[in-house]
Order: C-alpha cells, then sequence, then structure tokens
C-alpha cells in the first residue's frame, strides 16, 4: 500500500467530520433536536469541553494535553508499522489519529467539540468519535485475530 494512503484516510475522517460540524453550527443552536428516526435517533447539537463521554469537562489543558499525546503516540505507530510493511493496523490507526485531530481542531479553534448524533441515551458522539470508536474496536479485532495463535506457543 503507498505511503500516501494514510494521509489520504485522515484527511477524509478530517473533512467529513469538519463539514458535518459546520453544518450542526451553521444551521442550530446549542441544544436543538432534530429527531431521524424517531425518538430513538436524532441530530442533538451540544457543546461538548471533555473528553469521551464528557470526561474532564471544562479542563481544557488535560483535553488537549491527552489528546496531543495520543495523537502524536498514533502517528509514531503508524509511522512505525508501515515501516514495517504492515497496513491493516496503520490504517486502523489512521482513522484513530484523524479522529482526534479532527476534535483537536474544534478545542483549540472553538474551546468545545462539537457532538451532534444522539441514540437512544448513548452519549451524544460525532464522525470523529466515529472514526476513533472503529478504528480502536476494529484493530482490537485484527489483532485478537492476526496473533491468536502465538499465545498457544508460549
Amino acid at each position: 500500500m503507498k505511503k500516501f494512503i494514510y494521509p489520504l484516510i485522515g484527511a477524509i475522517v478530517i473533512i467529513i467530520d469538519q463539514f458535518t460540524k459546520y453544518l450542526v453550527r451553521a444551521n442550530m443552536q446549542p441544544g436543538d433536536r432534530i429527531p431521524v428516526i424517531g425518538d430513538w435517533m436524532s441530530i442533538y447539537y451540544v457543546q461538548n469541553t471533555g473528553t469521551a463521554f464528557s470526561m474532564f469537562r471544562g479542563n481544557q489543558f488535560v483535553t488537549v494535553f491527552l489528546t496531543s499525546l495520543l495523537i502524536i503516540l498514533c502517528i509514531v505507530f503508524i509511522v512505525k508499522e508501515a515501516r514495517d510493511g504492515k497496513r491493516l493496523i496503520p490504517v486502523l490507526f489512521t482513522f484513530v489519529a484523524a479522529g482526534g485531530i479532527s476534535n483537536m481542531i474544534d478545542r483549540l479553534s472553538l474551546g468545545y467539540v462539537t457532538d451532534m448524533i444522539s441514540c437512544g441515551s448513548f452519549a451524544v458522539f460525532n464522525v470523529a468519535d466515529i472514526g476513533v470508536t472503529c478504528g480502536c474496536i476494529l484493530t482490537m479485532i485484527a489483532l485478537l485475530i492476526l496473533y491468536r495463535d502465538e499465545g498457544k506457543e508460549a
């Protein structure tokens, strides 16, 4: 896989996330809700000053520091794994890093992250969060499948 695929995937995630956030900010007020699937799924505009599940709410130093550290670690891991000829894990980590970068853009430019997808009683999230979550879950599944036989030899 060519090296340019990682920045391309990252750019696509960031562009889609930032565009959806822009649409929400331009057309809604915080607290506005637009039903999509009855009461279960809606577009619900929230200004999140915390991290995942609103942890560390209002503490921008912690949220910026933690997110920056995780983004840097992801990028170092992507580069290392790609240099070692691995393909799947670097792509999955690219989704994680891109989601973190896109939410960091919000934190640094607005002081909060724009969240807008609400499903039932679950936390309100955005496209970047989907990238981070799917990247992490698929990485765990891939690692379990790729390395499942190594534990048998130990």
